[in-house]
């Protein structure tokens, strides 16, 4: 069975060295090591994905009824398809082909950072899951040009239930992307260990 997508059991790549030991920020960034493109790219989406998402999420029932808030639906239906296909070729990405880099801590620090990274891909997998699952229970019309069955008509019970539940992770995986973005620049902060460039492309990789 792979491995999950966790960061603490890489590998420093091939021809880069790690941050000198109280060396300036300025030098220990110049030397930190940074993700390949691709893992830099799924990472940018899945985050702008999950963004635009909870503000159509939040405002779908300001739309008026009929075609502008059946567009709205539509407009989140389709950005979370998006969603899912890029979480999986992100995951798939990660395990098999994307550059390994060392952890960014040690000790009791290093294992909240690994708990948080597994946290969000959990909540991404279930949001995502339970967002299907309530397209599939309510039933919707996509831009008017195809319809998605209602795969329990009448049930509204649990339709609410489903979509509370949707509600729920969406935004807990909002606030802990949040944290965990937080947490990225306080460290650079704190501990002179600037992590955050590892998610931004260097001329090598463009």
């Amino acid at each position: 069975m792979p491995k999950s997508p966790s960061t603490d059991e890489f590998e420093l790549p091939q021809g880069q060295s790690s941050p000198v030991k109280g060396s300036s920020s300025s030098v220990q960034a110049a030397h930190e090591p940074a993700y390949d493109g691709a893992t830099i790219a799924y990472h940018w989406a899945t985050a702008a994905c999950v963004a635009v998402l909870w503000c159509i999420g939040q405002t779908i029932d300001y739309f008026p009824k009929g075609t502008p808030r059946i567009s709205a639906r539509s407009a989140h239906i389709l950005l979370g398809a998006a969603l899912a296909a890029v979480l999986v070729a992100r995951i798939v990405w990660r395990i098999r082909f994307g550059r390994r880099l060392p952890a960014a801590s040690a000790g009791a620090l290093r294992v909240i950072q690994t708990g948080g990274h597994l946290a969000l891909y959990a909540l991404l997998v279930a949001t995502v899951a339970v967002g299907v699952a309530n397209t599939w229970i309510r039933g919707d019309t996509i831009i008017g040009l195809f319809k998605i069955p209602s795969l329990a008509p009448g049930a509204n019970d649990l339709r609410e239930q489903v979509e509370d539940v949707h509600a729920w992770l969406a935004n807990t995986l909002l606030v802990v992307a949040g944290l965990h973005a937080t947490l990225a620049l306080l460290h650079g902060r704190a501990f002179g260990h600037p992590v955050m460039r590892r998610m931004f492309p260097r001329r090598a990789d463009r």
